[in-house]
């Protein structure tokens, strides 16, 4: 037996048979204007669930015209007043649907008109309205009247959805602002409260019931009490009890109560016995999703982007339960939507649970992306061949943080402006953009640096511009550079580098040191002259030399025209030829030379160059390679003839001289040589530090000891031997017999003879100072000596 069922009362709706069908719920359609009045132009077409008789209805909007009825019964829509198009484009009809207990009333019906004033004028005081979720499934506005309607084809549900936060943005038509187009925009938030229908039946509470009827019971007596409550709990109808089957008369329920009794028999003869009943679990109970107030499956949250990772969204008071048991009543939860940035938990439930939704991705969470995130909530079982499920909306309204910092269009600006600019004149424009709303997303500019004293910044447009006072000039400087600074409404910022270039313009003429410059010229070298030009690029201070006159010859000087060289022209060689031009001994010019720049537009300026004309003095060599210079192979023959002369004589000079000291040979007197007795002691002297009983004791004399030898170095040239041994000599004495002296030769230069003496005493004694010229002197007295030796040896070989 089932114990009882709640009677349902279903509303009635339209048929949707699109906009090109004459019959069903008049969405989307369209009617010419010139359409006659009186012409029936469409049939509203619906039925009711319990196949209960429905009736149509048709209204209009407060205020406006209606140009159409509707017969209730047959759902037929005649047009009634004339039409004209250019008047009214569209019209704005509610129709209805009632079975005479409950009432549809179709998409379409205008719910509010928001109305918005600016005080402007023209395009700036026009108004347009727009919903900042364009993409809304339920709502849309109209965008000039600001009516706020239900999109067609959508219904609104109470059960699902009590209220609804729609936010309307109102724009104007832009104007000029500060010299840039500026857009003004102000929203407003609507709360629509949803008024329940009469569209869900009824439901038991506390099912599955159980009741117990014991044998003594008496006819009257109460067994059990169902309980139900119409599912419409905005407004809910009166829920009248009944059975449905399985009574057999044995049982009877009070209609409003719900309670279950023994029903009163008289004269009623019956037995009694046992049953067990063994009850068996089916799965016929899906999950089912719970809000606070009972069964839901639209949750709504409004929270603050970017929450921290990990946090409850405690807003959320979601509870899932499965009134089955055992494995009919174990399900998976999960949660779809965009990205993955939150996670529900738990993943599996068995019979009932707590669902908690945790911020897994903080950073996705940017209202500058997402003003809304929409997830779908699924619990599916898992074990049963049924696969029942059910489905939660969770709608997550996010709200703005100052979380984005002004950004630059670039990193950098490149801007060129010309010198001489006046004061106030446009540099460059810079843009920054911050995505937050409201006075966090209002940047301000400014500028700071070295470089940024001769410019000033627009606060609002980002437009640089030079001060008024400020005078740029390229050959004073010619490239700044500065800081430029975005800042919204709450100090967050970024920078960009800003790069300003003067560019040059030809200004300044060139100049020479002196109008009047005097030059003196030799013949086949030239004078130069030099302009200077004060601007600061090429091709403005790129100069071009020019002659311009010329006295008393204009054909004789010719000009480098890049760097000012003034040369005589190249068949004038000589003093002759410029006396035989002009027929003057006096080679004196006077020269206009003009000095011009490549700027656009050129500027020039002359001088007069006064020059005097002179000729080289040369040698006879000069003269003749000056005199042939046009004949290079002459020059190189009597270059080669010298050369050769000079190798001549050399080799003569060479050739006599090596002839001479061979005839000789011997060695030039260079100093005089002594010959030492063999195992000749040498002087040594004691510590001078230690005392002795008398002066001679100071010295010693060693025997049979080797003295050191000392290189010296030949400082005779003309000697065969690169180097000489020597002793340190004994005390001074005469050699026995000298060599042979060379013959003397007059003119012969004279050998300087380097001496060396030293003198071993125990204290150091001053010795007199002894010159160069002494020591040449000593020289010459020996070989006079040697000389007269000579004589005497001859005359004792003669004799």
């Amino acid at each position: 037996m089932l114990p009882s069922s709640a009677q349902a009362d279903f509303a009635p709706y339209f048929y949707d048979n699109g906009p090109s069908s004459n019959n069903g719920n008049l969405a989307l359609f369209s009617l010419s204007e010139d359409t006659p009045v009186g012409t029936q132009i469409y049939q509203l077409n619906g039925t009711d669930p319990e196949g209960q008789e429905v009736r149509y209805g048709l209204s209009f909007d407060p205020g406006s015209q209606e140009y159409f009825r509707v017969d209730p019964k047959s759902g037929n829509i005649t047009l009634v007043e004339t039409m004209d198009r250019e008047k009214q484009d569209s019209v704005d009809v509610n129709i209805s649907i009632t079975d005479g207990r409950s009432k549809t009333t179709e998409s379409g019906r205008s719910i509010y008109k928001v109305e918005a004033v600016d005080r402007d004028t023209g395009s700036g005081g026009s108004v347009t309205y727009h919903l900042q979720s364009p993409h809304s499934s339920l709502f849309a506005i109209d965008i000039n009247s600001g009516v706020l309607r239900i999109k067609s084809g959508q219904m609104l549900d109470y059960e699902k959805t009590k209220t609804h936060f729609v936010t309307v943005i109102a724009k104007d038509g832009g104007g000029n602002l500060n010299g840039k187009e500026q857009f003004m925009s102000s929203t407003a938030t609507l709360t629509v409260n949803v008024i329940d229908a009469q569209d869900t039946p009824p439901f038991f509470i506390g099912t599955p019931y159980f009741g117990y009827v014991y044998e003594i019971s008496v006819p009257g007596s109460e067994i059990f009490t169902v309980s139900a409550e119409d599912g419409d709990v905005g407004n809910p109808n009166p829920v009248s009890y009944s059975f449905e089957e399985g009574d057999d008369g044995v049982f009877g329920i009070n209609k409003t109560s719900g309670c279950i009794s023994l029903p009163e028999a008289k004269d009623l003869d019956y037995g009694v016995t046992t049953v067990v009943i063994r009850v068996v679990d089916l799965n016929n109970n899906p999950p089912t999703f719970y809000g606070e107030n009972g069964p839901q499956n639209m949750f709504e949250l409004t929270m603050y982007e970017h929450p921290p990772e990990g946090e409850i969204l405690r807003g959320l008071k979601i509870t899932v339960n499965d009134s089955d048991k055992g494995a009919n009543a174990k399900f998976n939860l999960r949660l779809i939507g965009p990205g993955r940035m939150l996670r529900a938990v738990p993943q599996t439930v068995l019979n009932e649970a707590q669902v908690t939704i945790l911020v897994e991705d903080s950073a996705a969470m940017d209202y500058e992306k997402h003003h809304f995130l929409t997830y779908k909530l699924l619990a599916v079982e898992i074990d049963t061949p049924e696969r029942f499920s059910a489905t939660a909306h969770i709608i997550i309204h996010l709200l703005d943080t100052n979380d984005n910092a002004p950004k630059f269009s670039s990193d950098y600006y490149i801007a060129r402006i010309p010198e001489n600019s006046p004061g106030g004149s446009n540099v460059v424009s810079v843009t920054a953009l911050d995505p937050d709303s409201g006075p966090w997303g209002e940047v301000k500019y400014s500028i700071y640096g070295s470089g940024a004293d001769m410019f000033l910044i627009q606060p609002t447009s980002g437009i640089i511009y030079t001060q008024p006072w400020a005078s740029l000039d390229a050959e004073v400087r010619s490239k700044y550079n500065f800081y430029v600074k975005a800042e919204d409404g709450e100090g967050k910022y970024s920078l960009a580098e800003v790069f300003v270039t003067v560019l040059d313009l030809n200004d300044h003429p060139p100049a020479f040191n002196d109008n009047f410059l005097e030059k003196t010229m030799v013949i086949g070298a030239p004078v130069k002259i030099e302009a200077v030009d004060d601007d600061a690029e090429i091709p403005n201070n790129v100069i071009e030399y020019a002659i311009m006159k010329a006295e008393p010859d204009n054909n004789i000087f010719d000009i480098d025209a890049d760097t000012g060289e003034i040369k005589l022209k190249s068949y004038i060689k000589s003093m002759a030829i410029i006396q035989n031009i002009t027929k003057k001994t006096d080679c004196s010019w006077s020269l206009v030379v003009q000095a011009r720049d490549r700027g656009q537009p050129s500027f020039s300026t002359t001088a007069v160059v006064k020059i005097d004309i002179t000729e080289a003095v040369r040698g006879p060599l000069g003269s003749f390679i000056e005199l042939n210079r046009n004949n290079s192979l002459q020059i190189i023959g009597m270059l080669v003839g010298i050369i050769s002369l000079v190798v001549i004589v050399t080799v003569i000079i060479s050739t006599a001289t090596f002839l001479r000291n061979k005839k000789s040979n011997r060695i030039l007197p260079t100093r005089r040589v002594r010959r030492r007795p063999p195992k000749q002691p040498f002087w040594n002297f004691k510590s001078p530090f230690k005392s002795s009983e008398t002066p001679r004791e100071d010295f010693t004399v060693q025997e049979e000891q080797q003295e050191p030898e000392v290189a010296v170095k030949n400082a005779n040239y003309n000697n065969n031997f690169s180097t000489v041994v020597r002793h340190w000599p004994p005390p001074p004495c005469a050699p026995s017999l000298p060599p042979p002296p060379p013959t003397y030769v007059p003119g012969e230069r004279h050998w300087t003879v380097p001496t060396v003496s030293a003198v071993v005493v125990p204290k150091p004694r001053q010795r007199p100072t002894i010159d160069s010229r002494d020591t040449v002197n000593k020289a010459l007295v020996s070989e006079l000596k040697m000389r007269l030796e000579q004589k005497k040896m001859a005359s004792l070989y003669n004799t």
